[in-house]
């Protein structure tokens, strides 16, 4: 005969028969890009300019592409966004965009699917690959987004450039010398090009 107490009992009846407790986590969202190390010659470097750092919930305020074919710069996109949000005064001292600067801007829907047409199935260069692909795919309600072959500079220069303390574009364009107007969409851009050429080079 069980002399323990009643409560003892029954507690543990409860663990034998309760579901082990699992902290809920949001599921993992697949990646719907194709990360790559491989040279390419013709590619879209790409630099978007945000709100905040969540994409879905935040907000593109700043659009920069720019293609280049055999390494060349053929055509660039380069336009402020409207959010229909307010931008914070955080992100104004970040990147220099104020509300009043994107109050006239195209909205996001006006846009996205040009830029789908003006990166037209290359692969894209970014660095910090992650961060602005995340915005792009986060579109995919307004207009279809491919599979890109992506090419994350940040990578690159990880496996190439061991002489900085870290690959921050701000600390690789210093060490390349590069002029550099940084946290502007087209500025960064142009220095995401330099850093990949300087890598496809070493490599």
């Amino acid at each position: 005969m069980d002399k323990r107490d009643p409560n003892q009992i029954i507690d543990q009846k409860l663990r034998e028969t309760r579901p082990p407790w699992r902290r809920r986590q949001a599921p993992a969202q697949p990646k719907k890009y194709k990360s790559s190390m491989k040279i390419e010659e013709n590619y879209v470097v790409l630099d978007f300019e945000t709100t905040g750092l969540k994409a879905g919930s935040d907000k593109i305020i700043q659009i920069g592409a720019v293609k280049y074919i055999g390494h060349n710069r053929e055509d660039t996109m380069y336009l402020l966004i409207n959010p229909e949000c307010h931008i914070s005064n955080t992100i104004t001292r970040i990147t220099g965009i104020t509300n009043a600067d994107v109050k006239d801007a195209p909205v996001i829907e006006e846009i996205a699917h040009e830029l789908i047409q003006f990166i037209e199935g290359l692969p894209i260069v970014a660095h910090n690959a992650p961060f602005d692909m995340g915005f792009l795919y986060a579109l995919e309600e307004i207009t279809p987004i491919p599979e890109y072959t992506v090419i994350d500079t940040v990578r690159l220069a990880r496996k190439v450039i061991t002489e900085t303390p870290n690959h921050k574009l701000g600390t690789l364009s210093q060490f390349l010398e590069l002029e550099h107007n940084a946290h502007d969409a087209l500025g960064d851009c142009l220095v995401t090009a330099e850093i990949y050429q300087y890598c496809a080079a070493k490599m």
